[in-house]
């Protein structure tokens, strides 16, 4: 008998506790959904720029590249060190193209957020040369530290890099094809760049799918995404629910908490995301999840988040679809932040 009432007794203990959970829970989330963002009294906008997309995207890159610089007027750019370009034999390293990247952008006074590592932006996510691809794990890592220590001594006079991104979205593990996270290997890469430069070291975050506790814990800067529409292949195109405060609550308290002075948008996505990947997605499929309405609208969502500085996910297909499509719009809405 006693046994049973000390059963019962710890039962309401834990239902209790879980109530009070419940409670706490919905309490937490209905103060991020409700209310306005302060706003930034001025947003610096940049934009994403990838060699390797432009060219799946049937793009010269080049041309490409300059027209963010020359057309839009870019001044701010999120480069990509991309392994399988820079080390394309094992132990040669060549890094002309980025080199001309990165010369193109100081000759403008842009600057420069270069990511560096194995996981860096645009699918498949982890980038690895195919030499590379037959090695063991361990290996890999190995290969890893020594590409950053190549591509951080050779750019550590380039005085319009302004921070290192070390991986992308290292904690997201469920997109991609990449190997399992290594926390200490991340943790490495990490330390060794901070050795070899005392520029600050970014860490980026899914903005919807991270709590960034871990990012935020590592970083000198935290990056966080911001998708608006995403596909699911369960949903079709899916809308995330979140108001603009939802971003600057969470911004505000992981600052908080963390003591970082700075989190910015590293990514906000104003391009398709559909079935397949947008270089193979017929155009009236892109135009379901991204269009020029659509465009103003995450713009602005992007400027009720109150962050100061926002990265856009998109212009490679912006000129694709000026220079391919011979539809202009969505570049020419573009221009105007860089005209303000």
């Amino acid at each position: 008998m006693q046994t049973k009432k000390n059963l019962i007794s710890l039962a309401r203990v834990f239902l209790a506790i879980f109530i009070a959970l419940l409670i706490f829970t919905a309490g937490f989330l209905a103060y991020l959904m409700i209310g306005k963002a302060e706003p930034a009294e001025e947003i610096i906008f940049g934009v994403t720029f990838s060699q390797p997309f432009a060219i799946k995207m049937g793009l010269n890159w080049q041309k490409t590249y300059l027209a963010i610089l020359d057309d839009l007027k870019v001044r701010n750019l999120r480069l990509v060190a991309y392994w399988p370009e820079i080390e394309k034999q094992d132990g040669e390293y060549s890094f002309n193209d980025l080199d001309w990247q990165i010369n193109e952008a100081e000759k403008r006074n842009a600057k420069v957020i270069l990511a560096i590592g194995r996981k860096l932006p645009r699918w498949p996510e982890c980038h690895i040369p195919g030499w590379a691809g037959k090695l063991s794990e361990e290996e890999q890592q190995e290969k890893v530290l020594l590409l950053i220590i190549e591509i951080i001594e050779h750019y550590k006079k380039s005085q319009n890099i302004k921070a290192w991104q070390i991986e992308n979205e290292p904690f997201f593990e469920s997109f991609g094809e990449c190997p399992a996270l290594d926390k200490n290997f991340l943790d490495q890469e990490i330390a060794l760049a901070r050795n070899l430069d005392n520029r600050p070291i970014v860490i980026t975050a899914s903005g919807e799918l991270s709590p960034w506790i871990n990012e935020a814990k590592r970083a000198d800067i935290l990056g966080t995404t911001l998708y608006r529409v995403v596909w699911n292949k369960y949903l079709g195109n899916f809308r995330y629910p979140f108001p603009p405060v939802f971003y600057q609550k969470r911004a505000d308290l992981i600052k908080k908490f963390f003591g970082l002075q700075e989190i910015i948008m590293v990514e906000l996505a104003v391009e398709p995301w559909g079935r397949t990947l947008l270089y193979e997605l017929p155009l009236e499929e892109q135009f379901q999840s991204m269009n020029l309405e659509e465009f103003k609208k995450t713009i602005q969502y992007g400027k009720e988040t109150g962050f100061k500085e926002v990265y856009l996910w998109g212009a490679e297909w912006w000129y694709w679809l000026k220079t391919a499509q011979g539809d202009n719009a969505i570049w020419d809405e573009a221009k105007k932040l860089w005209a303000e």
